[in-house]
């Protein structure tokens, strides 16, 4: 049951701040995702829905987060004592490095007192079978604070950075420009021979590394 009136504590991301995106690389490093979720079942933990139909973009203040991410959900340690990412997670991807332009409020969950102003705990971000009631609760949190621009939290897998999503829904009067590609900052191809030895030395210190394909 959604609480009738929440208290969102809202933070500002200062112009100039730099961020990491992994994105397929079919789409724009600033692109928003245009992919909705399933309201019940299918979907990433803060997508929009049909009910709520905002696109979203994830980042992270650092590279290894945004790797991190994008490739160790439910990876396991393997008997080496490594966490083996799978090739297909990383073919066809890309890591790109935004900087924003202007300032963005975000409605913070970084801190347990951020949760509890929207009545909420760390299920909110840790369950792993409570997307459908996280992608809810967001809903409510952006229709009592419409001024934000998205969410920011920390991350699960590379404690204790933050991680946010962007609604794209609430850039409108900014026509694309509160986001910036900074050159030559990323890697193009995840999947390339390249790419992928660049991701290993990245994710070395996760225990982690990508396989790589027979012929590469």
């Amino acid at each position: 049951m959604i609480a009738d009136v929440l208290r969102p504590n809202l933070e500002v991301i200062p112009a100039g701040t730099e961020l990491w995106r992994v994105h397929n690389s079919r789409y724009r490093p600033g692109q928003f995702n245009p992919t909705l979720a399933d309201i019940h079942f299918n979907g990433g933990r803060f997508e929009g829905t049909v009910l709520d139909p905002y696109h979203s973009l994830y980042l992270a203040h650092s590279r290894l987060t945004a790797v991190a991410e994008s490739v160790l959900r439910s990876t396991p340690y393997g008997l080496g004592g490594k966490r083996v990412i799978p090739y297909a997670a990383v073919h066809g991807r890309s890591l790109s490095m935004l900087r924003t332009t202007c300032e963005l409020t975000v409605v913070s969950l970084v801190h347990e007192k951020d949760l509890a102003a929207v009545q909420q705990n760390a299920d909110l971000l840790d369950g792993e079978h409570s997307y459908a009631k996280a992608r809810r609760w967001a809903s409510e949190i952006r229709a009592q604070a419409p001024d934000a621009m998205g969410l920011v939290w920390q991350s699960r897998r590379n404690r204790p950075e933050n991680v946010l999503v962007l609604f794209h829904d609430r850039f409108d009067d900014r026509h694309g420009r509160a986001l910036e590609v900074v050159p030559d900052q990323g890697i193009a191809d995840l999947g390339s021979r390249e790419g992928v030895k660049e991701l290993n030395l990245l994710l070395d210190p996760l225990w982690a590394e990508v396989s790589r394909p027979l012929d590469r």
